[in-house]
């Protein structure tokens, strides 16, 4: 029953389709009333079709909730899960933009604004990166490079792609609370600075043209973790404010260039069940 609804459905997008593309390359010359009563046929087919496609979005977004929610917990095994469970359900690992679909990824539990990027990469070793010459093997969980598409350049660098920011995210597995030992190693804020520089270090480039990646391009990084008692000294040796909510820590390293912030796996969650609980509660679906 499932594959035939899916066939009309199909059927139905294609159809859509095609008499959109009529609708604004019209064959014949016709009345404006006629026009006008095309136009309103066809939003009225493509509303509910596309009503159809936003419930379906919503409930995936409610589900990978949920599966987040579960993956932070206890195992029955008395331990927690590692954070490469929590990896793949935001991005898959080992792969890059041009092996994703948009749908493929979750960025949007941590920022909605992810979903725009020019160049995603997620758990490969900078060196192996297409859009950036860096020697460093060095594997950051999610890097995200943002251009201008169209710069407002002086002079002979007119022409050139600018690069909009980088963004760093690293996971770290639920309710792990290590001792310093190398502090780029255990202090996941030190880490994420550090590969924030090797990108600023290499040289960045977009179908082959060379990307401007001045120095003080700013930097976004993000550590998703447990507040234990190691995240939260490392949050206060780079000076990091605590969030109204004790959830989490925030701030602006200028030495960097970069905007921190930690969150918290509770806060992730809360976050995300707040940003859509107005669509969850027109569906119908549970919010606790």
């Amino acid at each position: 029953m499932d594959l035939k609804l899916y066939g009309y459905l199909s059927t139905l997008e294609r159809e859509l389709m095609a008499e959109g593309h009529d609708l604004m390359v019209p064959g014949n010359i016709e009345e404006k009333e006629d026009y006008s009563q095309r136009i309103s046929g066809y939003m009225e087919k493509a509303i509910e079709l596309k009503r159809s496609d936003l419930a379906n979005y919503v409930a995936h977004r409610r589900v990978i909730i949920d599966l987040l929610e579960k993956a932070i917990q206890v195992t029955k095994s008395g331990k927690f899960n590692r954070e490469d469970v929590i990896h793949k359900l935001i991005i898959p690992m080992i792969c890059e933009s041009t092996e994703l679909r948009s749908e493929d990824t979750n960025l949007w539990l941590i920022n909605e604004s992810l979903a725009f990027h020019d160049f995603l990469a997620s758990d490969k070793p900078l060196c192996s990166m297409a859009s950036i010459e860096c020697n460093s093997n060095k594997e950051p969980d999610i890097l995200s490079l943002t251009l201008f598409d169209n710069p407002l350049l002086v002079g002979e660098q007119t022409g050139y792609q600018t690069m909009g920011s980088v963004t760093i995210i690293e996971f770290k597995k639920p309710m792990r609370n290590d001792f310093i030992e190398n502090v780029e190693t255990k202090d996941p804020i030190a880490q994420a600075l550090g590969y924030l520089n090797r990108v600023r270090e290499g040289q960045a480039q977009k179908n082959g043209r060379p990307i401007i990646l001045a120095e003080n391009v700013p930097g976004f990084c993000y550590i998703i973790g447990d507040l234990t008692p190691h995240m939260i000294n490392c949050a206060k040796m780079k000076d990091l404010k605590l969030t109204h909510d004790r959830l989490g820590y925030f701030g602006y390293n200028s030495n960097f260039n970069a905007y921190i912030e930690v969150i918290s796996f509770d806060k992730l969650i809360i976050t995300a069940k707040q940003r859509n609980r107005a669509f969850f509660d027109k569906l119908g679906l549970p919010t606790n």
